[in-house]
Protein backbone atom coordinates (compact mmCIF):
# COMPACT_ATOMS: atom_id res chain seq x y z
CA UNK A 1 0.00 0.00 0.00
CA UNK A 2 1.14 3.47 -0.76
CA UNK A 3 1.77 5.28 1.99
CA UNK A 4 3.64 8.77 0.29
CA UNK A 5 1.74 12.09 1.92
CA UNK A 6 -0.10 13.46 -1.35
CA UNK A 7 1.94 16.79 -1.18
CA UNK A 8 -1.28 18.55 -2.44
CA UNK A 9 -2.88 17.53 0.76
CA UNK A 10 -2.25 21.36 2.37
CA UNK A 11 -4.63 22.34 -0.36
CA UNK A 12 -6.99 19.42 0.20
CA UNK A 13 -6.96 21.66 3.75
CA UNK A 14 -8.34 24.13 2.71
CA UNK A 15 -10.91 22.92 0.91
CA UNK A 16 -12.24 20.64 3.85
CA UNK A 17 -11.87 23.96 5.81
CA UNK A 18 -14.43 25.58 3.74
CA UNK A 19 -17.06 23.23 3.93
CA UNK A 20 -16.55 23.03 7.90
CA UNK A 21 -16.89 27.06 7.93
CA UNK A 22 -20.07 27.16 5.66
CA UNK A 23 -21.46 24.27 8.07
CA UNK A 24 -20.62 26.82 11.13
CA UNK A 25 -21.09 29.89 9.66
CA UNK A 26 -24.84 29.16 9.22
CA UNK A 27 -25.67 28.24 12.83
CA UNK A 28 -25.28 32.13 13.91
CA UNK A 29 -24.87 34.19 10.34
CA UNK A 30 -28.74 34.38 10.09
CA UNK A 31 -28.98 35.45 13.99
CA UNK A 32 -28.27 39.04 12.74
CA UNK A 33 -30.05 39.39 9.90
CA UNK A 34 -33.31 37.58 11.64
CA UNK A 35 -35.40 40.91 12.15
CA UNK A 36 -34.46 42.45 8.97
CA UNK A 37 -35.49 38.72 7.05
CA UNK A 38 -39.01 38.78 9.72
CA UNK A 39 -39.99 42.30 8.75
CA UNK A 40 -38.98 41.84 4.96
CA UNK A 41 -41.37 38.42 4.65
CA UNK A 42 -44.12 39.28 7.09
CA UNK A 43 -43.17 36.10 9.52
CA UNK A 44 -44.76 36.52 12.93
CA UNK A 45 -42.68 36.56 16.32
CA UNK A 46 -43.98 33.20 17.21
CA UNK A 47 -42.47 31.17 13.51
CA UNK A 48 -39.56 33.44 13.38
CA UNK A 49 -37.50 30.38 15.76
CA UNK A 50 -38.31 28.18 12.58
CA UNK A 51 -35.78 29.91 10.43
CA UNK A 52 -33.12 28.96 13.24
CA UNK A 53 -34.99 25.56 14.30
CA UNK A 54 -34.98 24.14 10.72
CA UNK A 55 -31.81 23.94 10.48
CA UNK A 56 -30.71 22.43 13.51
CA UNK A 57 -33.53 20.36 13.39
CA UNK A 58 -32.54 18.79 10.22
CA UNK A 59 -29.07 19.12 10.86
CA UNK A 60 -28.94 16.77 14.65
CA UNK A 61 -31.22 14.52 13.71
CA UNK A 62 -29.35 13.19 10.00
CA UNK A 63 -25.59 13.40 11.38
CA UNK A 64 -25.39 9.66 12.44
CA UNK A 65 -27.13 8.57 8.99
CA UNK A 66 -24.67 10.94 7.01
CA UNK A 67 -21.93 9.89 8.70
CA UNK A 68 -22.80 6.17 7.53
CA UNK A 69 -23.43 7.60 4.22
CA UNK A 70 -19.92 8.82 3.83
CA UNK A 71 -18.47 5.47 4.73
CA UNK A 72 -20.68 3.28 2.79
CA UNK A 73 -20.44 5.59 -0.27
CA UNK A 74 -16.92 7.29 -0.02
CA UNK A 75 -16.15 10.47 1.33
CA UNK A 76 -15.55 12.53 -1.30
CA UNK A 77 -17.86 11.61 -3.25
CA UNK A 78 -20.46 12.42 0.05
CA UNK A 79 -18.58 15.90 0.44
CA UNK A 80 -19.14 16.92 -3.45
CA UNK A 81 -22.53 15.91 -2.77
CA UNK A 82 -22.78 17.87 0.42
CA UNK A 83 -21.25 20.63 -0.85
CA UNK A 84 -23.42 20.85 -4.25
CA UNK A 85 -26.54 20.56 -2.38
CA UNK A 86 -25.92 23.04 0.36
CA UNK A 87 -24.86 25.72 -1.96
CA UNK A 88 -28.36 25.06 -3.95
CA UNK A 89 -29.98 25.06 -0.86
CA UNK A 90 -28.88 28.32 0.26
CA UNK A 91 -29.63 29.63 -3.24
CA UNK A 92 -32.90 29.10 -2.73
CA UNK A 93 -33.02 30.52 0.85
CA UNK A 94 -31.82 33.98 -0.82
CA UNK A 95 -34.47 34.26 -3.11
CA UNK A 96 -37.45 33.44 -1.08
CA UNK A 97 -40.52 35.11 -1.24
CA UNK A 98 -42.50 33.88 1.82
CA UNK A 99 -41.94 31.97 5.02
CA UNK A 100 -42.42 28.25 4.30
CA UNK A 101 -39.95 28.57 0.66
CA UNK A 102 -37.11 30.58 3.88
CA UNK A 103 -38.21 27.02 6.16
CA UNK A 104 -37.88 24.56 3.42
CA UNK A 105 -34.56 26.01 2.23
CA UNK A 106 -33.15 25.98 5.82
CA UNK A 107 -34.06 22.22 6.46
CA UNK A 108 -32.55 21.21 2.96
CA UNK A 109 -29.35 23.50 4.35
CA UNK A 110 -29.03 21.01 7.33
CA UNK A 111 -29.96 17.88 5.51
CA UNK A 112 -27.02 18.18 3.29
CA UNK A 113 -25.13 19.68 6.32
CA UNK A 114 -25.23 16.20 7.35
CA UNK A 115 -23.87 14.61 4.73
CA UNK A 116 -20.95 17.30 4.07
CA UNK A 117 -19.84 17.92 8.03
CA UNK A 118 -18.51 14.66 8.98
CA UNK A 119 -17.41 13.51 5.50
CA UNK A 120 -15.02 16.69 5.63
CA UNK A 121 -13.79 15.50 9.42
CA UNK A 122 -13.30 11.97 8.25
CA UNK A 123 -11.96 13.46 5.11
CA UNK A 124 -8.92 15.30 6.82
CA UNK A 125 -8.31 12.15 9.27
CA UNK A 126 -7.55 9.91 6.41
CA UNK A 127 -5.63 12.47 4.59
CA UNK A 128 -3.26 13.28 7.18
CA UNK A 129 -1.88 10.49 9.21
CA UNK A 130 1.80 11.85 10.25
CA UNK A 131 1.38 12.76 13.96
CA UNK A 132 2.79 16.42 13.63
CA UNK A 133 1.10 16.81 10.15
CA UNK A 134 -2.15 15.97 11.67
CA UNK A 135 -2.05 18.06 15.11
CA UNK A 136 -1.16 20.90 12.94
CA UNK A 137 -4.31 20.06 10.15
CA UNK A 138 -6.39 19.54 13.22
CA UNK A 139 -5.23 23.22 14.80
CA UNK A 140 -6.42 24.93 11.88
CA UNK A 141 -9.69 22.69 11.63
CA UNK A 142 -10.23 23.36 15.22
CA UNK A 143 -9.87 26.79 15.30
CA UNK A 144 -12.34 26.89 12.00
CA UNK A 145 -14.60 24.99 14.05
CA UNK A 146 -15.03 26.89 16.83
CA UNK A 147 -14.09 30.36 15.46
CA UNK A 148 -16.76 29.96 12.84
CA UNK A 149 -19.20 30.67 14.88
CA UNK A 150 -18.07 33.98 15.75
CA UNK A 151 -17.55 34.77 11.94
CA UNK A 152 -20.75 33.86 11.13
CA UNK A 153 -21.47 36.82 13.24
CA UNK A 154 -19.29 39.60 11.84
CA UNK A 155 -19.78 38.41 8.71
CA UNK A 156 -24.06 38.34 9.28
CA UNK A 157 -23.65 41.79 10.82
CA UNK A 158 -21.66 43.23 7.57
CA UNK A 159 -24.07 41.36 4.89
CA UNK A 160 -26.89 42.71 6.81
CA UNK A 161 -26.09 46.01 7.03
CA UNK A 162 -24.21 47.02 3.93
CA UNK A 163 -25.58 44.52 1.46
CA UNK A 164 -29.13 42.40 2.32
CA UNK A 165 -30.11 39.60 3.94
CA UNK A 166 -30.70 37.37 1.74
CA UNK A 167 -26.67 37.33 1.51
CA UNK A 168 -26.21 35.76 4.89
CA UNK A 169 -27.80 32.74 2.29
CA UNK A 170 -26.18 33.23 -0.78
CA UNK A 171 -22.66 34.18 0.38
CA UNK A 172 -22.55 30.17 0.70
CA UNK A 173 -22.39 29.72 -3.05
CA UNK A 174 -19.49 30.87 -4.39
CA UNK A 175 -17.79 29.85 -1.02
CA UNK A 176 -19.44 26.25 -2.43
CA UNK A 177 -18.04 26.43 -5.51
CA UNK A 178 -14.31 26.73 -4.33
CA UNK A 179 -14.85 23.89 -2.14
CA UNK A 180 -16.21 21.87 -4.63
CA UNK A 181 -13.13 22.75 -7.09
CA UNK A 182 -10.98 22.50 -4.40
CA UNK A 183 -11.90 18.82 -3.13
CA UNK A 184 -12.25 17.83 -7.30
CA UNK A 185 -8.69 18.42 -7.82
CA UNK A 186 -7.24 17.90 -3.89
CA UNK A 187 -8.70 15.19 -1.94
CA UNK A 188 -9.43 11.86 -2.79
CA UNK A 189 -10.28 8.60 -1.02
CA UNK A 190 -7.82 6.19 0.33
CA UNK A 191 -7.76 2.75 -1.12
CA UNK A 192 -10.02 0.10 1.53
CA UNK A 193 -11.29 3.28 3.28
CA UNK A 194 -15.04 2.48 2.40
CA UNK A 195 -16.89 -0.62 2.05
CA UNK A 196 -19.99 -2.24 0.21
CA UNK A 197 -22.24 -3.04 3.06
CA UNK A 198 -25.96 -2.58 3.97
CA UNK A 199 -27.56 0.37 4.87
CA UNK A 200 -28.68 -0.08 8.77
CA UNK A 201 -32.34 1.19 7.70
CA UNK A 202 -33.90 0.42 11.05
CA UNK A 203 -31.13 2.38 12.97
CA UNK A 204 -30.99 5.17 10.36
CA UNK A 205 -35.12 5.55 11.15
CA UNK A 206 -34.91 5.32 14.77
CA UNK A 207 -31.73 7.62 15.08
CA UNK A 208 -32.89 10.41 13.38
CA UNK A 209 -36.56 10.33 15.14
CA UNK A 210 -34.76 10.25 18.26
CA UNK A 211 -32.70 12.73 17.91
CA UNK A 212 -35.19 14.97 15.94
CA UNK A 213 -37.71 14.72 18.76
CA UNK A 214 -34.86 15.91 21.39
CA UNK A 215 -34.01 18.31 18.94
CA UNK A 216 -37.45 19.68 18.47
CA UNK A 217 -38.18 19.36 22.30
CA UNK A 218 -35.40 21.41 23.28
CA UNK A 219 -36.19 24.08 20.64
CA UNK A 220 -39.65 24.02 21.63
CA UNK A 221 -38.61 24.29 25.91
CA UNK A 222 -37.82 28.13 25.11
CA UNK A 223 -41.62 29.46 23.89
CA UNK A 224 -43.83 26.66 25.95
CA UNK A 225 -41.71 26.20 28.98
CA UNK A 226 -39.84 22.84 30.50
CA UNK A 227 -43.49 21.71 31.50
CA UNK A 228 -45.83 21.98 28.49
CA UNK A 229 -46.89 18.60 27.01
CA UNK A 230 -45.10 19.21 23.33
CA UNK A 231 -41.64 19.64 25.17
CA UNK A 232 -42.34 16.62 27.63
CA UNK A 233 -43.52 14.14 25.13
CA UNK A 234 -41.28 14.89 22.49
CA UNK A 235 -38.11 14.93 25.25
CA UNK A 236 -39.98 11.22 26.41
CA UNK A 237 -40.53 10.06 22.66
CA UNK A 238 -36.82 11.26 22.08
CA UNK A 239 -35.18 9.39 24.35
CA UNK A 240 -37.35 6.08 24.31
CA UNK A 241 -36.42 5.95 20.62
CA UNK A 242 -32.64 6.40 21.50
CA UNK A 243 -33.37 3.65 23.63
CA UNK A 244 -34.56 1.35 21.05
CA UNK A 245 -31.74 2.62 18.57
CA UNK A 246 -29.46 1.39 20.98
CA UNK A 247 -30.95 -1.71 21.72
CA UNK A 248 -31.10 -2.41 17.96
CA UNK A 249 -26.94 -1.31 17.06
CA UNK A 250 -26.32 -4.13 19.47
CA UNK A 251 -28.09 -6.78 17.22
CA UNK A 252 -27.30 -5.11 13.80
CA UNK A 253 -24.24 -6.93 11.87
CA UNK A 254 -24.22 -3.79 9.87
CA UNK A 255 -25.09 -1.11 12.74
CA UNK A 256 -25.13 2.69 12.28
CA UNK A 257 -23.28 3.33 14.99
CA UNK A 258 -21.13 0.37 16.41
CA UNK A 259 -21.17 0.67 19.65
CA UNK A 260 -18.10 -0.57 20.58
CA UNK A 261 -16.66 3.22 19.60
CA UNK A 262 -17.99 4.32 22.77
CA UNK A 263 -16.31 1.35 24.85
CA UNK A 264 -13.15 3.91 24.56
CA UNK A 265 -13.09 5.95 27.81
CA UNK A 266 -11.20 8.78 25.87
CA UNK A 267 -13.05 9.01 22.93
CA UNK A 268 -16.48 8.95 25.67
CA UNK A 269 -13.99 11.99 27.42
CA UNK A 270 -13.63 14.22 24.82
CA UNK A 271 -17.21 13.66 23.23
CA UNK A 272 -18.57 14.78 26.70
CA UNK A 273 -16.23 17.87 27.29
CA UNK A 274 -17.13 18.68 23.57
CA UNK A 275 -20.88 18.29 24.14
CA UNK A 276 -20.75 20.32 27.25
CA UNK A 277 -18.56 23.29 26.22
CA UNK A 278 -20.87 23.97 23.40
CA UNK A 279 -23.10 25.44 26.01
CA UNK A 280 -20.76 28.10 27.28
CA UNK A 281 -20.14 28.99 23.72
CA UNK A 282 -23.60 29.20 22.80
CA UNK A 283 -24.38 31.14 25.68
CA UNK A 284 -21.92 33.99 25.05
CA UNK A 285 -22.83 34.24 21.15
CA UNK A 286 -26.75 34.12 22.10
CA UNK A 287 -26.85 36.55 25.33
CA UNK A 288 -23.76 38.59 23.98
CA UNK A 289 -25.24 39.57 20.76
CA UNK A 290 -28.46 40.59 22.69
CA UNK A 291 -26.48 42.82 25.46
CA UNK A 292 -24.40 45.10 22.93
CA UNK A 293 -27.10 45.31 20.35
CA UNK A 294 -30.25 45.55 22.74
CA UNK A 295 -28.63 47.05 25.77
CA UNK A 296 -25.68 49.25 24.31
CA UNK A 297 -26.87 50.07 21.33
CA UNK A 298 -24.51 48.06 18.29
CA UNK A 299 -25.08 48.03 15.03
CA UNK A 300 -25.19 44.31 13.67
CA UNK A 301 -21.81 45.43 12.26
CA UNK A 302 -20.72 46.87 15.13
CA UNK A 303 -21.98 43.19 17.08
CA UNK A 304 -19.80 41.03 14.62
CA UNK A 305 -16.85 42.78 14.51
CA UNK A 306 -17.00 42.74 18.59
CA UNK A 307 -16.45 39.12 18.66
CA UNK A 308 -13.57 39.17 16.67
CA UNK A 309 -11.14 39.11 19.68
CA UNK A 310 -12.43 35.70 20.92
CA UNK A 311 -11.65 34.36 16.95
CA UNK A 312 -8.37 35.59 17.83
CA UNK A 313 -8.05 33.90 20.96
CA UNK A 314 -9.37 30.81 19.63
CA UNK A 315 -6.57 30.58 16.36
CA UNK A 316 -4.00 31.15 19.19
CA UNK A 317 -5.24 28.86 21.35
CA UNK A 318 -5.85 25.99 18.27
CA UNK A 319 -3.09 26.42 16.09
CA UNK A 320 -0.61 28.76 18.33
CA UNK A 321 -0.73 25.83 20.83
CA UNK A 322 -2.81 22.94 20.92
CA UNK A 323 -1.01 22.33 17.47
CA UNK A 324 2.08 22.38 18.85
CA UNK A 325 1.84 20.80 21.97
CA UNK A 326 -0.26 17.84 21.35
CA UNK A 327 2.00 15.37 19.68
CA UNK A 328 4.46 15.87 22.84
CA UNK A 329 2.24 16.37 26.05
CA UNK A 330 -1.35 14.36 25.11
CA UNK A 331 -4.92 16.24 25.11
CA UNK A 332 -5.61 15.84 28.39
CA UNK A 333 -2.86 18.23 29.66
CA UNK A 334 -4.68 21.02 27.03
CA UNK A 335 -7.90 20.50 27.18
CA UNK A 336 -7.72 20.27 30.95
CA UNK A 337 -6.17 23.90 31.15
CA UNK A 338 -8.20 24.87 28.08
CA UNK A 339 -11.42 24.19 29.89
CA UNK A 340 -10.53 26.08 33.01
CA UNK A 341 -9.44 29.21 30.99
CA UNK A 342 -12.81 29.40 29.21
CA UNK A 343 -15.03 28.54 32.59
CA UNK A 344 -12.78 31.54 34.38
CA UNK A 345 -13.92 34.16 31.55
CA UNK A 346 -17.58 32.99 31.32
CA UNK A 347 -16.88 33.77 34.96
CA UNK A 348 -15.61 37.14 34.36
CA UNK A 349 -18.33 37.84 31.84
CA UNK A 350 -21.05 36.98 34.59
CA UNK A 351 -19.86 40.98 35.54
CA UNK A 352 -21.49 42.80 32.96
CA UNK A 353 -23.96 45.68 34.04
CA UNK A 354 -25.75 48.23 31.77
CA UNK A 355 -23.86 50.99 31.66
CA UNK A 356 -20.47 48.17 31.28
CA UNK A 357 -17.72 49.31 28.89
CA UNK A 358 -17.31 46.71 26.30
CA UNK A 359 -12.86 47.07 26.52
CA UNK A 360 -13.08 46.41 30.44
CA UNK A 361 -15.43 44.55 30.95
CA UNK A 362 -16.52 42.12 27.61
CA UNK A 363 -13.03 42.34 25.18
CA UNK A 364 -10.65 40.52 28.13
CA UNK A 365 -13.28 37.91 28.70
CA UNK A 366 -13.97 36.96 24.89
CA UNK A 367 -10.47 36.82 24.48
CA UNK A 368 -9.76 34.11 27.30
CA UNK A 369 -12.25 32.45 26.16
CA UNK A 370 -11.57 32.08 23.03
CA UNK A 371 -7.98 30.81 24.34
CA UNK A 372 -9.50 28.57 26.22
CA UNK A 373 -11.51 26.76 23.74
CA UNK A 374 -9.53 26.82 20.95
CA UNK A 375 -7.01 24.63 23.65
CA UNK A 376 -10.26 22.06 23.98
CA UNK A 377 -11.22 22.12 20.89
CA UNK A 378 -8.76 20.55 18.50
CA UNK A 379 -6.85 17.68 21.25
CA UNK A 380 -11.02 16.86 22.43
CA UNK A 381 -11.39 16.36 17.74
CA UNK A 382 -7.79 14.56 17.64
CA UNK A 383 -9.03 11.79 20.76
CA UNK A 384 -12.67 11.62 19.90
CA UNK A 385 -11.89 10.85 16.22
CA UNK A 386 -8.63 8.64 16.27
CA UNK A 387 -7.88 4.92 16.62
CA UNK A 388 -11.25 3.63 14.02
CA UNK A 389 -11.16 1.87 11.34
CA UNK A 390 -11.08 3.40 7.98
CA UNK A 391 -14.48 2.41 7.26
CA UNK A 392 -15.73 4.06 10.57
CA UNK A 393 -13.72 7.22 10.38
CA UNK A 394 -17.02 9.35 8.82
CA UNK A 395 -19.63 7.88 11.51
CA UNK A 396 -17.22 8.90 14.65
CA UNK A 397 -16.81 12.40 12.88
CA UNK A 398 -20.88 12.07 12.88
CA UNK A 399 -20.75 11.31 16.34
CA UNK A 400 -18.41 14.45 17.30
CA UNK A 401 -20.90 16.74 14.98
CA UNK A 402 -24.01 15.32 16.75
CA UNK A 403 -22.23 16.09 19.95
CA UNK A 404 -21.49 19.35 19.07
CA UNK A 405 -24.57 20.04 17.54
CA UNK A 406 -27.10 18.47 20.46
CA UNK A 407 -24.98 20.53 22.86
CA UNK A 408 -25.57 23.86 21.24
CA UNK A 409 -29.43 23.05 21.04
CA UNK A 410 -29.69 22.29 24.39
CA UNK A 411 -27.50 25.12 25.19
CA UNK A 412 -30.20 27.61 23.75
CA UNK A 413 -33.08 25.85 25.01
CA UNK A 414 -31.90 25.51 28.65
CA UNK A 415 -30.25 28.89 28.72
CA UNK A 416 -33.25 30.90 27.24
CA UNK A 417 -35.69 29.66 29.97
CA UNK A 418 -33.16 30.02 32.78
CA UNK A 419 -32.73 33.72 31.47
CA UNK A 420 -36.27 34.20 31.01
CA UNK A 421 -37.11 33.15 34.38
CA UNK A 422 -34.29 35.62 35.82
CA UNK A 423 -35.55 38.40 33.93
CA UNK A 424 -39.20 37.77 34.95
CA UNK A 425 -38.35 36.94 38.77
CA UNK A 426 -36.26 40.24 38.72
CA UNK A 427 -39.06 42.04 37.57
CA UNK A 428 -41.19 40.97 39.44
CA UNK A 429 -39.14 41.84 42.96
CA UNK A 430 -38.25 44.92 41.84
CA UNK A 431 -41.94 47.19 41.08
CA UNK A 432 -43.14 44.93 38.14
CA UNK A 433 -44.12 47.22 35.21
CA UNK A 434 -42.07 49.81 36.49
CA UNK A 435 -38.87 47.91 36.82
CA UNK A 436 -36.04 48.61 35.03
CA UNK A 437 -36.20 46.54 31.63
CA UNK A 438 -32.82 47.01 30.73
CA UNK A 439 -31.36 45.85 34.17
CA UNK A 440 -34.14 42.94 34.31
CA UNK A 441 -32.62 41.83 31.23
CA UNK A 442 -28.84 41.58 32.21
CA UNK A 443 -29.57 40.27 34.99
CA UNK A 444 -31.03 36.91 32.79
CA UNK A 445 -27.83 37.23 30.44
CA UNK A 446 -25.56 36.84 33.54
CA UNK A 447 -28.01 34.06 35.75
CA UNK A 448 -27.71 32.22 32.35
CA UNK A 449 -23.65 32.80 31.88
CA UNK A 450 -23.26 31.16 35.44
CA UNK A 451 -25.40 27.70 33.88
CA UNK A 452 -22.39 27.80 31.27
CA UNK A 453 -20.03 28.33 33.68
CA UNK A 454 -21.19 24.98 35.62
CA UNK A 455 -21.46 23.31 32.19
CA UNK A 456 -18.16 24.40 31.06
CA UNK A 457 -16.33 22.85 34.71
CA UNK A 458 -17.94 19.69 34.15
CA UNK A 459 -16.57 19.54 30.91
CA UNK A 460 -13.37 20.03 32.72
CA UNK A 461 -14.17 16.97 35.12
CA UNK A 462 -15.02 14.66 32.64
CA UNK A 463 -11.32 15.66 30.61
CA UNK A 464 -9.31 15.14 33.87
CA UNK A 465 -11.35 11.94 34.93
CA UNK A 466 -11.80 10.02 31.48
CA UNK A 467 -9.15 11.40 29.05
CA UNK A 468 -5.81 9.55 29.92
CA UNK A 469 -2.33 11.31 29.84
CA UNK A 470 -0.98 10.51 25.80
CA UNK A 471 2.21 10.83 25.00
CA UNK A 472 2.31 11.50 21.20
CA UNK A 473 0.09 10.76 18.35
CA UNK A 474 1.24 8.02 15.99
CA UNK A 475 -0.33 5.93 12.86
CA UNK A 476 -2.06 2.91 13.08
CA UNK A 477 -2.72 0.16 10.17
CA UNK A 478 -6.27 -1.05 10.93
CA UNK A 479 -7.47 -3.83 9.55
CA UNK A 480 -11.25 -4.52 8.44
CA UNK A 481 -13.18 -7.41 10.68
CA UNK A 482 -13.02 -10.88 8.86
CA UNK A 483 -16.99 -10.16 7.91
CA UNK A 484 -16.31 -7.31 6.45
CA UNK A 485 -13.18 -8.58 4.21
CA UNK A 486 -15.65 -11.36 3.28
CA UNK A 487 -18.91 -8.94 2.25
CA UNK A 488 -16.38 -6.01 0.53
CA UNK A 489 -14.53 -9.18 -1.88
CA UNK A 490 -18.70 -10.45 -2.73
CA UNK A 491 -19.48 -7.34 -3.39
CA UNK A 492 -15.94 -7.10 -6.06
CA UNK A 493 -14.38 -4.36 -3.62
CA UNK A 494 -11.63 -6.04 -1.86
CA UNK A 495 -10.62 -3.91 1.96
CA UNK A 496 -7.00 -3.35 2.44
CA UNK A 497 -6.02 -1.94 5.79
CA UNK A 498 -6.66 1.75 5.89
CA UNK A 499 -4.28 4.49 7.50
CA UNK A 500 -5.88 5.77 10.86
CA UNK A 501 -4.30 8.53 13.26
CA UNK A 502 -4.49 7.73 16.99
CA UNK A 503 -3.58 8.77 19.85
CA UNK A 504 -1.33 6.16 22.05
CA UNK A 505 -3.06 5.39 24.66
CA UNK A 506 -1.50 3.18 27.79
CA UNK A 507 -0.97 -0.20 27.75
CA UNK A 508 -4.33 -1.10 28.91
CA UNK A 509 -5.98 1.19 25.90
CA UNK A 510 -3.83 0.00 23.07
CA UNK A 511 -5.33 -1.41 19.69
CA UNK A 512 -6.57 -5.09 19.60
CA UNK A 513 -4.71 -8.26 17.25
CA UNK A 514 -6.51 -6.34 14.64
CA UNK A 515 -5.32 -3.05 15.11
CA UNK A 516 -1.21 -3.14 14.32
CA UNK A 517 1.02 0.30 15.40
CA UNK A 518 3.20 1.37 12.74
Amino acid sequence: MDTTPDPRRWWGLAAIGLAQLMVVLDMTIVNIALPTAQADLGISDADRQWVITAYTLAFGGLLLLGGRLGDVLGRKRTLLIGLIGFAGASALGGVAQNFEMLIAARALQGVFAALLAPAALSMLNVTFTEARERARALGIYGAIAGGGAAIGLILGGALTQYVDWRWTLMVNVPIAIVAVIGASLFLHDRAGSSVRVRLDIPGAVLASAGLLAIVYGLSEAENDGWTSGIVLGSLAVGIALMAVFVAVERRTPHALLPLHLLRDRNRVGALTAVGLSQIGMFGVFLFLTYYMQGIQGFSPMATGIAFLPMVVGMMTGSVGISARLLPRVGPRRLMLPGLLIAAAALAFLTQIEVGSSYWLHVFPGLVFLGLGMGMTFMPSMATATGGVRGTDAGVVSATLNTTQQVGGSIGIALLNTVAANATTRWITDNGGLDADQAQAAVYGFTTAMWVSVAAVLVAAAAAALLVRVQPALQVTISEPTPEERAEAELAGAPLSGAEVPVAVADAADSPSGEERTR
